[in-house]
């Protein structure tokens, strides 16, 4: 077997090195990022949610609360973001036929509020400062205890 095999030839059995480099490591996109930057990137507007998955699946911050914490938190923003765009809009368009008149209004504000408090997330993070966001928060760390028992 070479230095950089990770399963037999032959029978396909994991190899474990004893002391050699892994090969997985070169591999694995987040294995030089920094937990801050870890964090900052489940706050990306739009995007976030892909590093939010990453950061989730990955087996190097399985065990850092806080990684996971804005993970689930960054998760979770985008998905109210994704209610406001595909629920409350419809459902306030078609109260705008309805003498409404400030219909793109309200949905506008909500979307306006989520941007911004991806931008303030990622402002925070960046600081290294803990913020919780009203209900997004308490849902993430409910999800981070979970996972932990």
């Amino acid at each position: 077997m070479g230095d950089v095999d990770r399963f037999c030839a032959k029978c396909g059995a994991v190899q474990h090195a004893s002391g050699a480099p892994r090969a997985s490591s070169a591999s694995d996109p987040i294995s030089n990022i920094s937990s801050r930057n870890a964090s900052l990137l489940c706050y990306i507007p739009y995007l976030g949610w892909i590093a939010a998955i990453v950061v989730l699946a990955s087996e190097r911050f399985r065990r850092d609360a806080n990684v996971r914490f804005h993970a689930f938190q960054g998760l979770y923003l985008f998905v109210a973001w994704l209610i406001v765009d595909w629920v409350v809009s419809p459902v306030l368009s078609i109260g705008g036929g309805l003498g409404f008149p400030f219909h793109h209004f309200g949905a506008s504000l909500l979307q306006l509020l989520i941007f911004v408090a991806w931008i303030v997330m990622m402002i925070k993070v960046s600081h290294n400062e803990n913020y919780r966001l009203p209900i997004l928060g308490d849902l993430a760390d409910r999800s981070v205890s979970e996972q932990r028992s």
